[in-house]
């Protein structure tokens, strides 16, 4: 763990610790000047996240998976919908504070209404830059696209996970 916070670091840790914040029913990030950006979640967002996290245990090689996962960008907290990260990118994670400021391997983000195309655009080079080798972005209906410094057709860490997410 490191010994120092950074600034985003420490003021992320007041936000996660406010009481006046903590039954809040939306995502809360942060955006690059620190202010807090909410985010409502239908149910049908947290069964997408679900059903992700469930597909990527059948398919994905052993590793940690977690919902709701905050890492520290050089645009403020950001809060991916689902992530994968091996043994060895958890232990680097850890070492850079909480949230970190290395991403997973694997970063997913759900399309709410509430977001844009260019938002999710912007989550994508945001990973990427603080390492996420993929990001896959994954439409109200369960279509899935596949990022890495490309679109790609499939998954290269998960490659048999199927292109859309049946909620069925």
């Amino acid at each position: 763990m490191p010994t120092t916070l950074t600034k985003q670091q420490a003021y992320w840790q007041k936000v996660v610790s406010d009481p006046s914040l903590q039954d809040l029913p939306y995502k809360i990030e942060t955006n690059k000047r620190g202010q807090l950006v909410l985010s409502p979640h239908s149910n049908r967002h947290s069964k997408l996240q679900t059903r992700l996290f469930l597909l990527l245990q059948e398919h994905a090689p052993d590793g940690l998976i977690s919902v709701e996962y905050a890492l520290a960008t050089p645009d403020g907290v950001k809060v991916a919908d689902v992530v994968w990260m091996s043994p060895e990118r958890e232990r680097e994670m850890e070492e850079t504070g909480d949230p970190s400021t290395r991403a997973p391997e694997l970063c997913i983000e759900v399309m709410s209404t509430s977001n844009t195309a260019e938002e999710m655009s912007q989550k994508r080079t945001l990973y990427r830059d603080i390492g996420a080798e993929e990001v896959w972005i994954v439409s109200d209906d369960g279509q899935i696209r596949f990022f890495g410094a490309d679109e790609r057709t499939a998954s290269q860490i998960a490659p048999s996970f199927p292109a859309t997410v049946d909620l069925e």
